[in-house]
């Protein structure tokens, strides 16, 4: 038969009760000692001291995870953050658009009304609703019409210079005619040397060409025309055009001079329209066809030129 009786180790010594009550004894003599004497405190430290790597090591997945949520978070109030500042800029800067556009346009009618102070007929301040959609046209609509005196025929000036003529008046809209259009002519003068001629809607986009000039005129590039008066329409020494590009040729009878208009409508919405009258007799009917003659052998020059 198998012996189930301990071994001869767990019967010798004292019993576990015994151990039990001397450990506690131990116990309490050792917390009395170290609370009147103190004597333990250094062996604490020093237990700590080489439990510390230990418990660093415990604590370290805990400060991961720790770390690691409060990096997600710190992330996401900095998203946030980031947007909130970015709809802030653009706030700022439509803002700031909005600004700079109310202050350029305060100043451009400002530059209305001290033009409109010098001149001797009366005007009025029209604003432009838009400009015509057609590319062989350059027309535009204005917010005032016949009941508030606008006709056919009356110039049309920004601070600047002469922008055009209106064609066409309605109850409350009218019609204005850009100068580079190529159906528009404007009697002009050169500041230099008084010399008149007449200026017309160039085929390039946004130019006027001065006509009938001869080769030899006395004509200068960068020289400055301004309207001569002598059609009864538009005031005389309005500024109308710089003088960019001169062609002579002594094959051809005339010079082929290009202008870049002064005033303009880019950048603008308010325009003066001169409500002048027209005192001058009305033109015989043969005069439209004059004109057409003479547009269409300056035509046939210009095509003999460039062949």
């Amino acid at each position: 038969m198998m012996n189930h009786t301990p071994p001869p180790f767990f019967k010798q010594g004292p019993s576990a009760h015994m151990r039990l009550c001397v450990f506690a004894l131990l116990a309490l003599v050792l917390l009395v000692l170290d609370a009147r004497s103190g004597w333990l405190k250094q062996v604490r430290q020093g237990v700590a001291v080489l439990l510390y790597p230990i418990q660093h090591a415990v604590l370290l997945p805990r400060d991961g995870v720790r770390g690691v949520g409060q990096y997600f978070r710190a992330l996401e109030v900095a998203q946030q953050e980031n947007q909130q500042l970015r709809q802030q800029l653009l706030q700022q800067a439509q803002q700031a658009q909005t600004n700079q556009q109310l202050t350029e346009e305060n100043g451009q009618l400002r530059r209305l009304l001290g033009a409109r102070e010098g001149l001797k007929s009366p005007s009025a301040l029209v604003e432009i609703l838009y400009e015509m959609q057609d590319p062989f046209t350059r027309k535009l609509m204005v917010d005032k019409g016949l009941i508030d005196g606008i006709q056919p025929g009356q110039p049309v000036i920004d601070d600047q210079g002469v922008v055009g003529q209106v064609t066409r008046s309605f109850v409350k809209t009218a019609e204005i005619t850009l100068l580079p259009d190529r159906d528009q002519a404007i009697p002009v003068q050169i500041v230099r040397n008084g010399l008149r001629s007449v200026a017309y809607g160039s085929e390039t986009p946004g130019l006027l060409d001065l006509r009938f000039l001869a080769s030899n005129a006395d004509v200068q590039q960068g020289d400055l025309i301004v309207t001569s008066g002598i059609d009864g329409l538009y005031p005389a020494g309005l500024p109308v055009a710089k003088i960019v590009h001169i062609e002579r040729s002594a094959a051809q009878s005339f010079a082929r001079i290009s202008c870049a208009p002064i005033g303009g409508v880019s950048k603008h919405r308010h325009l003066l329209v001169l409500q002048v009258k027209n005192d001058f007799p009305a033109p015989s009917g043969r005069y439209p066809e004059v004109i057409r003659q003479q547009k269409s052998r300056h035509r046939q020059s210009e095509r003999g030129a460039e062949e």
